[in-house]
């Protein structure tokens, strides 16, 4: 694919400087080749040669290293929109899951550069990168907090709720967008635009973060501001806000766990967006195979007086993570908010289990025409609340997160595509791989490399056993690893070979967008 080359070799020569020509060539040999971009499923050979694919056929000769894929499905490894962890130890769950490229764009960072270059010191398993952080643009620019952002400091700035409640001052929208724009021309792939946390936004500033979008051709990706299943401020109102913005200002806004966001009102949402993108607008959605959310305590949505009756859903649908206690009544719930915020919780919305409704509604999102999987993969905690970011494989025993955390795509393959034959192999693929990399390509150059395996393409690729591949996380065990996954290959190296993950591995290249001098 000739087109991948010149994005890939900008990149080579702007962010990492590694590989160019000090690999010797790989060969997947004889397994199932599933490449989206070509619709090609075929048996076939995949020639990987520095940090790329050189070649897919048959009969192509011999190399330094073979892989053995036969009866194995080789496809383009998976690449998740929405995960949070960015770290080894997360990297490492997701690699089992099939993912050789993981960003953080519905949050995404603050400041940019910084994150990216450290990200880069201590380097990293799998490809990444990072929108821009619009909730903590306000947190600056409302409450004077200029934290760089994670869990911790996000619970930290959820004790003075200005930035959460209040509408923003001309001057603070200038200050928002200012560090906006400065996290944009820092490399940052897109604006995250956290809504549902800070309700009170006014419809004039998050017009101006689109026309900001717009103007720099990048995809916003946003969790709407509101999710109840009744007016006001219903999912269905959050949603037309939403396509107001794409229509009214041009700017690409994507639509991030577009279950979760819906609750039980998933189809009257799915016709509004449907009917938002066949008018043209640009809209796009993802979704995760789960009726189970995960968020931090303090969201402003839990201490709303009427949580029970606006989302016909008692307290004891959340559930603390650390512990796996559930909560009986608002006044316990907003005495552990005050006690400690970045605690990371279960929202339990479907029951999918024993609900056919519920599943039905799930099938929606998960299926829905053109939509991406994306895992909202969460950080890995330990029983005091901390993010556990050490170097230990397997993790902790007593290390927590969400069972996406660890196996949302093969959960995805192994239910809706072998189980269920809901959609092909093929078809699967394209949502885990093909699909993410579009989202993105127009705005990333780096992107037009990634979910193929055309010639030219980048060498991110995954083999698995198609029959036994399968998460294996539960909320009663959720750092247990998907199963499946034989090889994964990330930037034209191997972190997973025959099963087994190499520890030392760290191939993980940067996902940017060229950087602007100021």
């Amino acid at each position: 694919m000739a087109q991948a080359a010149g994005p890939r070799e900008a990149r080579r020569g702007s962010s990492s400087g590694r590989r160019s020509g000090d690999m010797g060539a790989l060969v997947i040999s004889g397994g199932r080749v599933v490449d989206p971009a070509s619709g090609m499923d075929a048996i076939a050979d995949v020639v990987v040669q520095d940090g790329r694919i050189a070649a897919v056929g048959t009969g192509l000769g011999e190399a330094e290293q073979v892989i053995d894929a036969t009866g194995l499905v080789v496809a383009p490894g998976f690449i998740d929109l929405h995960a949070h962890g960015q770290s080894v130890p997360a990297d490492r769950m997701q690699a089992f899951d099939g993912v050789t490229t993981t960003l953080d764009l519905e949050a995404g960072v603050m400041p940019v550069a910084s994150w990216y270059r450290r990200q880069a010191e201590q380097g990293r398993v799998l490809n990444y990168g990072a929108a821009t952080n619009w909730a903590f643009a306000r947190i600056g620019a409302m409450v004077g907090t200029n934290e760089e952002s994670s869990l911790e400091a996000f619970g930290r700035a959820m004790r003075d709720r200005r930035w959460m409640d209040n509408i923003a001052s001309d001057a603070e929208v200038a200050g928002i967008l200012d560090r906006i724009a400065q996290g944009l021309n820092e490399g940052g792939i897109g604006i995250g635009i956290l809504n549902a946390y800070a309700p009170g936004a006014g419809v004039q500033e998050l017009t101006a973060v689109c026309q900001l979008a717009a103007a720099h051709n990048v995809p916003t990706f946003t969790h709407v501001a509101y999710m109840a299943r009744i007016d006001p401020k219903s999912a269905a109102e959050a949603y037309i806000r939403l396509i107001g913005y794409a229509g009214a200002t041009g700017a690409h806004m994507h639509i991030c766990h577009f279950n979760s966001s819906s609750k039980t009102d998933i189809a009257r949402c799915y016709e509004l967006v449907r009917k938002a993108q066949l008018q043209g607008l640009p809209i796009t959605v993802e979704a995760y195979p789960y009726g189970t959310g995960s968020t931090v305590l303090a969201a402003a949505f839990f201490s709303d007086p009427e949580f029970e009756a606006r989302n016909g859903l008692g307290y004891d649908s959340v559930q603390r993570v650390t512990d796996g206690h559930r909560f009986r009544d608002r006044d316990e719930l907003l005495a552990a908010q005050a006690d400690d915020p970045s605690q990371l919780v279960l929202w339990h919305v479907l029951d999918t289990e024993h609900n056919e409704r519920h599943r039905a509604l799930l099938d929606m999102a998960v299926l829905y025409p053109g939509g991406a999987i994306a895992s909202d993969a969460m950080p890995w905690s330990m029983p005091d609340g901390s993010t556990y970011t050490g170097d230990a494989w397997p993790l902790p025993e007593e290390a927590t997160s969400h069972p996406r955390s660890a196996g949302c795509f093969t959960r995805f393959i192994r239910h809706w595509v072998r189980e269920r034959q809901a959609v092909s192999l093929l078809e699967g693929i394209r949502k885990c791989s093909l699909i993410p990399a579009q989202i993105l390509e127009a705005s990333t150059p780096a992107m037009l490399g990634k979910g193929r395996l055309s010639v030219g393409a980048d060498a991110d690729v995954v083999v698995f056993d198609f029959e036994t591949l399968s998460d294996k996380a539960e909320f009663t065990a959720m750092n247990r690893p998907a199963e499946g996954v034989r090889h994964l290959i990330v930037s034209g190296e191997p972190v997973i070979a025959d099963g087994v993950m190499d520890v030392a591995a760290r191939p993980g290249e940067p996902v940017r967008r060229p950087t602007v001098a100021r």
